[in-house]
């Protein structure tokens, strides 16, 4: 069970069994197969049960999907502090692929796959807007000075991409086949921040998007 997400081993109302078995189901098959039949069938209950709770598969799914923005969010607000805006947005890069590592299966979640149609609750929208929003305040601070919100959207864009791309590319084992030198495949995270860091530096200079 990963550390950040929200599910228990206790006895749950109905309605978190169906999440809790919907995490379940995607974990062992995918989320292609996912269906109100199956967390119907993998909790004992008619097939006509879930559907007091969730009126469809992708509402289902978009509750599980705002747990893991939440729990994302919670993460990131929740990582080391520090006084000294660089380190602090260098702690922001570590806590999210902290949880990216530990949460694999949220994150892919989270970032693999298109939002189902009843993404339009505003709840949804409002979990992954929190964990950009704390992007946004750490840039903000590191750069000390108010700056357009087009540059600042367009480096936060950068940043979360660039982490994004690294994640991903750990996530499905391709380094462990690109021969990288040892020093490089240990210290790969650390140098991924450093260059983040310089990159912004320069972005931090006049000009630029704005």
């Amino acid at each position: 069970m990963s550390e950040n997400a929200r599910w228990t081993d206790e006895p749950l109302p109905m309605r978190e069994a169906c999440l809790q078995a919907a995490r379940e189901a995607i974990a062992e098959h995918g989320l292609e197969k996912l269906s109100l039949r199956d967390v119907a069938r993998r909790l004992g209950v008619s097939h006509q049960a879930p559907y007091k709770h969730f009126a469809s598969r992708d509402h289902l799914l978009s509750e599980v999907l705002r747990r893991c923005y939440e729990s994302f969010a919670d993460a990131l607000e929740g990582r080391e502090r520090f006084e000294d805006p660089g380190a602090d947005f260098d702690s922001l890069g570590r806590a999210y692929m902290r949880y990216a590592a530990i949460n694999a299966l949220e994150y892919r979640l989270m970032f693999g796959n298109d939002w189902p149609e009843p993404a339009e609750d505003e709840e949804l929208y409002s979990a992954g807007l929190r964990a950009f929003e704390v992007l946004r305040s750490a840039l903000r601070r590191l750069y000390g000075q108010e700056v357009p919100k087009a540059k600042l959207d367009a480096d936060a864009m950068f940043v979360w991409s660039s982490i994004h791309g690294l994640v991903t590319l750990m996530q499905v084992k391709c380094c462990d086949h690109l021969e990288l030198a040892s020093q490089v495949e240990a210290g790969i995270s650390d140098h991924h921040l450093r260059m983040i860091n310089l990159a912004l530096q320069g972005a931090a200079a006049p000009g630029g998007i704005g």
